[in-house]
């Protein structure tokens, strides 16, 4: 029976297959901080978290919650 997720390599062709593995693992990166050019990234290192758009508000409870179990183990 074959698998219907488009993301399992048994259900590409061959060529597709081989495109991407040419690739070397970037299919799938066309983005991100690591893509940027270095003044951009020199540029948002120097402010210190405050360019991310956060998971929490600044003193918030759960901003509190999170910062206490950092570093427990699961």
């Amino acid at each position: 029976m074959a698998d219907s997720n488009p993301g399992n390599f048994a259900n590409r062709s061959k060529e597709e297959v081989q495109d991407i593995a040419s690739k070397g693992g970037q299919a799938s990166h066309a983005g991100g901080f690591a893509s940027m050019d270095a003044d951009k990234q020199k540029d948002i290192a120097s402010q210190g978290g405050k360019a991310s758009s956060g998971s929490f508000e600044p003193g918030s409870e759960k901003a509190k919650e999170a910062g206490k179990k950092g570093g427990l183990s699961s």
